[in-house]
């Protein structure tokens, strides 16, 4: 899923907190804008990403204009792509028991078929989504 939630940058001593007004508990900090924006985009992915699996509800974004930000801090738009980030994130494998006919699976010993390859790339084409 894609997402995107305003931020806020609030200034600190040694950088900026980040906090995501509509999205509880989601927070870091930063010692620069450039960084803070990265380490924002991670923050949300990771929350997101807890909340989709937990089957929790994920609120709506507020509007920029909406929001108030105290003094000397602004508000900014941070994007999130649950799916590109689990890709990235979720690398560990799986096993799965899988039922073939028995001449199907002599067929596939002979000629070195890699039955783990081969069954990634039919999820991967069935449900739409590229390779990482």
């Amino acid at each position: 899923m894609k997402y995107v939630y305003p931020a806020v940058f609030q200034p600190e001593e040694t950088g900026f907190f980040i906090s995501f007004p509509d999205i509880e508990g989601c927070f870091t900090q930063s010692p620069s804008i450039q960084d803070g924006m990265d380490m924002a985009a991670d923050a949300l992915n990771l929350m997101l990403w807890h909340m989709e699996e937990k089957g929790l509800n994920i609120p709506a974004p507020s509007s920029l204009r909406e929001l108030k930000c105290p003094p000397d801090s602004f508000a900014t738009l941070i994007g999130a792509d649950t799916l590109a980030y689990r890709k990235q994130h979720d690398t560990k494998s799986v096993r799965k028991n899988v039922s073939i006919p028995r001449w199907l699976d002599t067929l596939a010993a002979e000629h070195n078929v890699n039955f783990s390859n081969i069954m990634q790339n039919a999820l991967m084409d069935a449900l739409g989504v590229g390779k990482a």
